[in-house]
């Protein structure tokens, strides 16, 4: 148990049960090997929804295990069903991704047999799936191999390129082996509504899946292309009504769907497949497998697509180094940064041509273009993220929601695959595309971006348009908030007016973001009045609330304008009404645009001090920072509601301590941080929550550097005391930021002295884009005695707010 002794707060992570353990020994990192510290399996237990197969950074196509979990596999996963060809990492709807499921057996197949023909059920993948063990299990960066203990023993290994999957199974058992691919399944609670495939010539087999979207969306199709190194001796196909050997098509709606290829195998044999898939039709597969999947007309070898998928990852996560690091916290490091850099997705085939939100196909020429937003996640730090390390990738990023824009009418909020889900709430694109405009990535399409924002900070999509945009906007425009309508119409999961007092909060934060980049186009007008709408979140403030020897809270209003209050209760901040997977307690924070109103509302400064106290529960945070976090905080990825505390586990407040800092006390902001780092551990369960397509990794990355994106639109990022020594960032055009903390102890509370930032002495708690991108050094000088912890408590500490009251 951790123990406050001599001043010091020893943060020590509960213990790990030996059985997970074993990926956790596997993926041991080698000092220096950046590769090497990367563990797959984080993230794979306890809701994290992470998936330890092989994928390029950004790739199109992602090969891993699935098994009984609707994300596609968990560590505590008795058996294996197959190994799918696309995942998404750490999303928390349950349609997602494991199509084209193959899995290596043994054994007879007609009537009678081993998987006899007769019986449908015999190909159900969740009858089939095989056992297996965690001994000698590998989850690295482009690699996975794992030891099928059905079937005689099989090994199977998986890597990946950009736009291909590879497999290679190593049969011990001598005799025919079969493959089984699957399309008619996918992962557990992803609905396939249709499916096809058709073996051609003795190698190669073609088909399609059309699977739901996730949170309800749309069927979408993908189509995809597998050839094997050696030619299958006989064959057969599935559907419905059972097996039929020697058959070469299968095709129609819902149900079992599949092929079986059989290989001789004289003992010890190995079969290697590629699966090519595409987002644009058949022939973009067969095309996609052609250039990334084979070299002169034949499979690339296994081990030389391994290396490739091991280099482009090197080449990644070599952006940032950490010349002296335990293993442990380097191997939580580089995971997160590996699962922030998964995604989005690349999107277009490698003859650049995608489809569209008007489902055209388009091509992208010169480009990338990417699917797979969940921009309500990533709009806080990992879009930044990824500006700030990769701002190529950043520029394409832009580019993307502009062509959705232009194809299909609007901007989007949670794009999946050439779609719209209308999932979450709130205005994340205005943030997201904002945040990318301040770090460069809209040089030359500025106006176009612009255009394209303000049109959504102020209309509606019509009836007809897939999107549901700010479905708010009615009441905010005319009155200033959202009303709470849990009847509101909606055309996918979400509309806002079901959490109308959320929304009003998230526009608001978009409308002063948006307020910054109208200022710089010269639009003084719009400025003007976007930034008056930054500070709308004060309409929804009762100061009539007490709650906890509080007084003053964010509270929904109904059609009209009163306050709502519930039926057989009177209204708490601790409720679920009018907020999105959260409180008011977590969301009185998303105001951070305005801290001197906020503070003004809240009582001032040293009440809103006190606030974030209770909020944190400081008192015992600094006693037992490990024991605090999971016992007192919110514990469990989606326990959003009755909660008056910091939810780690979701999106809400993430920023929240940062607030500490923008309150006058920064020492505290680096205490919570430092407590809340203790939730990621090098362990399957270490991911705190859904890791929402890297978001939750991100946060990491940032916090464990010493900087946070607080403020959208403004470009800045404050500051906090590192976790490391040393750090250094590669940055894309040649200069480094390297960031210095001599001393820094991880096990410890630790807090800033004093920064020197390129060897002048600065007391600001923050620094610019602009000062990172030029190349600097930030010198932090770090003590364990917050009474010397005096730095940026001045009055100019703090960043100014953007749009202050």
């Amino acid at each position: 148990m951790p123990r406050w002794s001599r001043g010091l707060a020893l943060l020590v992570v509960a213990a790990v049960p030996a059985a997970l353990l074993t990926p956790v020994a596997a993926a041991a990192a080698r000092p220096g090997d950046v590769l090497g510290s990367v563990n797959t399996f984080i993230g794979s237990k306890d809701d994290g929804n992470t998936f330890p197969g092989a994928a390029a950074p950004f790739g199109m196509t992602q090969v891993s295990p699935i098994g009984s979990a609707y994300a596609g596999w968990q560590y505590d996963d008795p058996a294996i069903r197959g190994f799918g060809h696309f995942f998404l990492s750490g999303a928390g709807c349950w349609e997602q991704g494991g199509l084209i499921s193959t899995l290596p057996t043994t054994g007879s197949i007609g009537v009678g047999g081993d998987f006899d023909t007769s019986k449908p059920a015999t190909f159900d993948q969740k009858r089939y799936g095989s056992p297996f063990t965690h001994d000698g299990e590998v989850g690295k960066p482009g690699y996975y191999k794992v030891h099928l203990t059905g079937y005689g023993g099989i090994d199977a290994e998986t890597t990946a390129t950009t736009r291909t999957g590879m497999e290679r199974y190593t049969f011990d058992k001598a005799g025919p082996a079969n493959i089984l691919i699957n399309v008619g399944q996918a992962n557990d609670k992803e609905p396939v509504t249709g499916s096809s495939i058709r073996i051609v010539g003795d190698r190669t087999i073609q088909g399609t899946v059309q699977a739901q979207a996730f949170c309800g969306g749309k069927p979408y199709t993908t189509y995809f292309t597998t050839t094997f190194d050696r030619p299958f001796t006989t064959f057969g196909t599935w559907s419905p009504t059972g097996g039929t050997p020697g058959s070469r098509d299968s095709a129609g709606g819902a149900g079992l769907r599949g092929a079986w290829l059989t290989f001789d195998n004289g003992g010890a044999e190995q079969v290697t497949s590629t699966t090519a898939i595409s987002p644009v039709d058949a022939e973009g597969a067969s095309r996609n497998l052609a250039l990334e999947g084979t070299s002169h007309g034949k499979l690339n070898a296994f081990d030389k697509v391994k290396a490739g998928a091991r280099q482009a990852w090197r080449k990644e996560l070599s952006t940032v180094d950490l010349p002296s690091t335990g293993a442990d916290d380097r191997t939580v490091f580089y995971t997160s940064l590996y699962h922030t850099l998964l995604q989005p997705l690349t999107g277009n085939d490698a003859d650049g041509r995608y489809r569209g939100f008007d489902n055209e196909i388009h091509r992208a020429i010169g480009w990338t273009y990417y699917q797979f937003f969940s921009l309500w996640d990533t709009y806080r730090s990992q879009n930044q993220l990824l500006a700030l390390l990769r701002p190529s990738r950043a520029r394409d990023i832009a580019k993307t929601l502009l062509a959705i824009h232009d194809q299909g009418g609007w901007l989007p909020r949670w794009a999946y695959a050439n779609q719209e889900t209308n999932t979450m709430t709130g205005d994340p694109v205005t943030p997201f595309l904002v945040d990318l405009w301040r770090f460069g990535a809209l040089t030359g399409e500025e106006t176009q971006a612009y255009e394209a924002l303000l049109q959504n900070s102020e209309q509606i999509p019509p009836a007809s348009s897939q999107f549901q945009g700010r479905s708010g906007n009615a009441s905010y425009q005319a009155d200033g908030w959202v009303q709470y309508d849990p009847n509101f119409p909606k055309k996918g999961q979400d509309t806002d007016p079901n959490h109308g007092a959320s929304a009003t909060m998230e526009y608001a934060l978009g409308d002063c973001s948006l307020s910054l980049m109208a200022s710089a186009l010269g639009k003084t007008q719009d400025a003007k009045a976007l930034a008056v709408r930054g500070r709308n979140y004060q309409k929804l403030w009762d100061s009539s609330v007490t709650d906890r020897g509080f007084t003053g809270f964010p509270r929904p209003k109904v059609t009209g304008g009163g306050w709502f209050t519930p039926a057989d209760q009177p209204y708490t901040p601790q409720g679920q009404d009018g907020f999105h997977e959260g409180t008011a307690w977590q969301y009185q924070w998303l105001a951070q645009q305005d801290m001197p109103g906020l503070m003004k509302s809240m009582g001032g400064q040293a009440a809103t001090q006190a606030r974030l106290d209770d909020f944190f529960d400081y008192a015992d945070l600094v006693k037992d920072p490990a024991k605090t976090v999971r016992e007192d905080w919110v514990v469990g990825p989606y326990n959003y509601y009755a909660q008056f505390r910091y939810n780690p586990n979701n999106e809400p407040d993430l920023h929240a301590p940062w607030m500490y800092t923008l309150a006058g006390q920064p020492w505290k902001t680096a205490t919570v941080v430092r407590a809340a780092q203790t939730l990621f551990t090098n362990a399957p369960n270490g991911v705190t929550g859904n890791d929402d397509l890297g978001e939750m990794s991100a946060w990491y990355v940032f916090s464990a550097l010493g900087l946070y994106p607080e403020v959208p639109g403004t470009g800045q990022f404050v500051l906090n005391a590192p976790r490391f020594a040393k750090s250094v960032v590669h940055l894309e055009n040649g200069r480094d930021v390297v960031i210095k903390a001599s001393g820094a102890q991880p096990s410890q509370l630790q807090y800033v002295q004093s920064l020197k930032v390129s060897g002048y002495a600065s007391d600001h708690a923050y620094v610019s884009f602009e000062q990172l991108t030029h190349g600097t050094t930030l010198d932090f000088a770090l003590t364990a005695d917050p009474a010397q912890a005096t730095w940026a408590t001045g009055p100019t500490g703090a960043p100014p707010s953007p749009c202050a009251s």
